[in-house]
């Protein structure tokens, strides 16, 4: 990038203030200087660029197509700079702790452990979010993803917290001393799998497996797929370490355990972490190094 080329900074503030507020005379108020002084930036700023981005042509002022999109990339970036700058100083120090994850790992993993994060950090208000859906933490959002994969998110960093295969799990009741020879021998029993997600779909069709689940997949909230597993409601994909102690009491039997190197990691956006966030991460990395 040539930064020469670029307009100077005042004038984009200006225009970037004058497409927020839809006036010269509010823009300057803004800024604190006269509506004059934005006009004379504005026109600044179209000379320089070669283009124009407000339309004159009527009684009251509007962008054009190119200065929509001109302050559509302002908005985005000042807005982008002044999350930065708050992360940076600690001005959003005060901000709950935004964590995002599947419900699974919310359940069987962080809450029975956020006890004691509350007793060593009681002063961090923290908002919890399970969701199957995949949430990218960004500066002033979310501020950190417990995800599971391989750990390629482009844009975030990321790094393993625990290593967890995905496991097919089934009740005593449902499958009895079933051991099936591949995942074919379970199509005749009812599945049950995530509402937003087609994990045990994917699954079968990974394994080349094209026939139709004759009792149908059951389709419910994350905090419940397990809960039906176990009462034998039918067959659940999950990883490893959610149905560790169901597997060790016997109430869900390990029919098929992938071996790969899937597992949860801690992901979050480039760049410093605000203080609650650092408490956090140290926190996480502690729980997983003393088991």
């Amino acid at each position: 990038m040539n930064w020469t080329d670029l307009p100077s900074l005042s004038s984009l503030r200006a225009f970037s203030a004058y497409a927020e507020t839809g006036s010269v005379t509010r823009a300057g108020a803004l800024l604190n200087v006269s509506h004059a002084a934005i006009s004379q930036q504005l026109r600044s700023l179209e000379t320089h660029l070669g283009l124009a981005l407000l339309d004159r042509s009527a009684r009251a002022l509007s962008l054009t197509t190119e200065g929509q999109q001109l302050a559509d990339a302002l908005a985005e970036g000042f807005g982008r700079i002044a999350q930065v700058i708050d992360a940076l100083t600690g001005a959003d120090a005060d901000r709950p702790l935004h964590v995002a994850t599947t419900p699974s790992f919310a359940a069987h993993w962080l809450m029975p452990r956020l006890a004691g994060f509350r007793a060593v950090h009681p002063g961090i208000d923290i908002m919890i979010n399970p969701s199957p859906k995949m949430t990218n933490p960004t500066p002033g959002g979310v501020d950190v993803a417990l995800r599971f994969g391989l750990g390629h998110w482009p844009g975030l960093d990321a790094e393993l917290l625990t290593c967890s295969p995905v496991v097919v799990v089934a009740a005593p009741s449902l499958v009895g001393d079933l051991d099936p020879k591949g995942p074919e021998d379970l199509l005749d029993f009812p599945w049950l799998q995530e509402l937003g997600t087609s994990e045990s779909s994917l699954w079968l069709a990974g394994r080349e497996v094209t026939g139709l689940r004759t009792k149908g997949v059951i389709h419910v909230p994350g905090n419940l797929v397990l809960d039906g597993a176990r009462s034998g409601q039918g067959v659940a994909i999950s990883t490893r370490i959610s149905v560790e102690e169901d597997l060790r009491s016997g109430r869900l039997r390990l029919l098929f355990e992938e071996s790969d190197e899937n597992g949860y990691h801690i992901v979050t956006a480039p760049g410093v972490m605000r203080p609650p966030l650092r408490d956090f991460v140290t926190w996480l990395r502690r729980q997983v190094r003393q088991g």
